[in-house]
């Protein structure tokens, strides 16, 4: 197959639930999802028969239906597994290169299972009919003709993937701040907490959440770390590209010769921060 497939669920449900928006979202997204399947599947489809009727082939128009869509099938089973790769495997936290190098390590035992899942849903749909399947006589040149294929297949996966992913995040609405109170709403769980602003001591990045430092725990918000620094407002500072503090909470900041520094809370927790940041303390 040299499309995508269905999958988009990935564990993206996160503390708030699905609100509306959301779901028109993922509708919207499977959607176009299942219609780029379809085309490329028919589009497969309707060339590869053209092109054996052209070269005189009496191949029965129901074997190639029946390669495109065991390849296609096999493929949307293993679209989940492409998803969580690309959301796991995040190049802005590990580095472009080490990811790279992890999505190719992937493609191998992925263009593999797909290439003997569609075989063995090949040789039973011929044997249904009483037919028998024959792959290749020659293995070696045949799995390096897939597997340039299913590398393909697999990038186009895994850039939707990320696409996808990516309007799942900014699609995510944050309820705004209680005004005038000096507290902030944020959902736990099935737990709303009304937090005031002081007791705050910093919040980080963690994935599609972001991690709130309050008191002496740490909650979960669905957010990316702008979209709440926004929310909390002057009060907090940016002090690494992952990591935001309460101004007012900072009792020491020690810089070193390279220009990065490090950050000491009132309550003894200690931050390393990037030299970047550090004209905004």
């Amino acid at each position: 197959m040299s499309g995508i497939g269905p999958g988009m669920s990935g564990g993206e449900s996160g503390p708030h639930g699905d609100t509306a928006g959301r779901r028109r979202l993922i509708v919207a997204i499977a959607g176009l999802f299942a219609l780029l399947v379809v085309l490329q599947l028919v589009s497969n489809y309707s060339t590869m028969v053209t092109d054996l009727r052209r070269s005189g082939s009496d191949e029965p128009a129901w074997h190639v239906a029946v390669w495109q869509g065991s390849s296609t099938l096999v493929w949307l089973l293993l679209v989940p597994v492409v998803w969580q790769a690309v959301a796991r495997i995040q190049p802005r936290t590990m580095g472009w290169p080490r990811a790279l190098a992890l999505h190719a390590l992937l493609t191998i035992p992925v263009s593999l299972v797909h290439i003997l899942g569609m075989i063995a849903l090949r040789h039973l749909a011929y044997a249904v009919v009483g037919e028998s399947y024959r792959f290749t006589q020659d293995w070696g040149v045949a799995l390096l003709y897939e597997y340039r294929k299913d590398m393909v297949t697999y990038v186009t996966l895994a850039l939707f993937a990320a696409a996808a992913q990516w309007a799942l995040r900014r699609g995510e609405a944050m309820p705004p701040p209680i005004q005038g109170s000096g507290l902030i709403e944020i959902a736990d769980g099935r737990t709303v907490l009304h937090i005031p602003l002081a007791e705050i001591g910093w919040a980080a990045s963690a994935g599609n959440y972001v991690e709130i430092g309050w008191r002496d725990r740490t909650v979960l918000q669905r957010s990316t770390l702008v979209a709440l620094a926004e929310r909390l407002g002057a009060s907090f500072v940016q002090i690494h590209r992952s990591r935001i503090v309460r101004r007012s909470a900072i009792r020491r900041v020690e810089t070193e010769r390279s220009g990065d520094f490090t950050v000491t809370l009132e309550d003894g927790t200690t931050f390393r921060g990037s030299r970047r940041y550090r004209g905004a303390i």
